[in-house]
């Protein structure tokens, strides 16, 4: 195990109001770093965390970056458009922004990556050099992300991409978990389930994501110029672990579980694009997918990891779907860590 390099410094997030930045923010505050966060309306933004360094300006403005940058270590890509509308068009430039200012202020650039620019091809043992053959047009744009990422690397910016499977977590939306399996502000009646069982999935939980990101810039000096890693996360060898996991969180062992409505995203992807998008990504609860973490335990020695129920009672909760006497009692406090190998 690598020892952990004892120094701070500045770190620039971007995307810090949403899920994995507002984690890392966090993570990184706590450890006494010097935490800036990029927004267009920085002064709102400083109402909900006013222990952060707010800096008014978008990550569309490439000047707004560069000076955010200023002074920066680490910047912490986890931006996404307002939304999410238009992601096609804005995603790939607010990255060059990005690396433009990396590369001017010798700052290491740390994307949390997913599953999406991998095919089946590729499965069902996701390694980290895998070609890339996407089926979606996220998974394209995904793909020419971590392109860009290399080509910088090899031009001197430093990079760190952090792999995960589906998210999940408090904060977290725009996912699988909070728009598929779960109706977020109302108690569970029942399950929609996008798998079918016997078909494994890959999970990660925000806070362990965010964790294991910040352990691994505490290593930067011992990273390659291009450092990729998977996460092994919350494996759910048959479709019906998290399944469990949920029930054991309501304390409803016979929950009902129905069949996602794959119907009508059919139906509707010719008119709706999300649905569009989802019809898409079928491909991931068809194909069993595990993803290795060989490498990030070679780095950092373990894996950080919460125990699932703890892990689903928070997340039930932030969305609004556990009575208000119930999930209370967490087997761990939040921000202790059991650790996977």
């Amino acid at each position: 195990m690598t020892e952990t390099q004892d120094k701070t410094g500045t770190v620039l997030v971007l995307g810090a109001t949403g899920g994995i930045g507002g984690e890392v923010a966090r993570g990184f505050h706590l450890r006494g770093w010097t935490v800036r966060a990029l927004n267009r309306d920085a002064a709102k933004a400083s109402k909900r965390a006013p222990a952060f360094e707010w800096i008014q300006g978008d990550a569309m403005n490439a000047a707004d970056v560069r000076a955010a940058a200023k002074g920066a270590a680490v910047i912490i890509h986890a931006v996404n458009p307002p939304g999410y509308r238009n992601w096609g068009e804005l995603v790939l430039p607010m990255l060059d922004n990005t690396i433009a200012a990396a590369n001017a202020v010798g700052a290491r650039v740390v994307l949390p990556g997913t599953i999406y620019n991998f095919g089946p091809d590729a499965f069902p043992v996701l390694e980290e050099n895998a070609s890339q053959n996407p089926r979606t047009e996220k998974g394209a744009i995904r793909k020419e992300m971590e392109a860009r990422l290399k080509a910088a690397s090899e031009a001197g910016v430093r990079v760190v991409i952090l792999r995960a499977g589906d998210f999940f977590g408090p904060g977290a939306a725009n996912n699988w978990f909070s728009q598929g399996l779960v109706k977020p502000g109302r108690p569970l009646t029942a399950i929609s389930y996008p798998g079918k069982k016997g078909t494994a999935h890959q999970w990660a939980y925000l806070p362990d994501v965010a964790e294991t990101m910040i352990r691994l810039i505490e290593r930067a000096e011992s990273l390659p110029p291009f450092a990729v890693y998977h996460m092994r996360g919350f494996f759910d060898d048959d479709g019906t672990e998290m399944i469990a996991a949920i029930r054991r969180a309501v304390g409803k062992p016979d929950l009902k579980v129905k069949r996602f409505p794959w119907w009508l995203v059919a139906f509707a992807s010719p008119f709706v694009p999300l649905f569009k998008e989802l019809r898409e990504m079928r491909y991931l609860w068809r194909e069993p997918l595990e993803m290795r973490n060989d490498r990030l335990i070679a780095t950092l020695g373990e894996e950080p990891q919460t125990a699932i129920d703890d892990a689903v009672t928070a997340t039930l909760a932030s969305l609004g779907c556990l009575p208000r006497d119930c999930g209370m009692q967490l087997s761990t406090a939040p921000g202790r860590l059991s650790v996977s190998s």
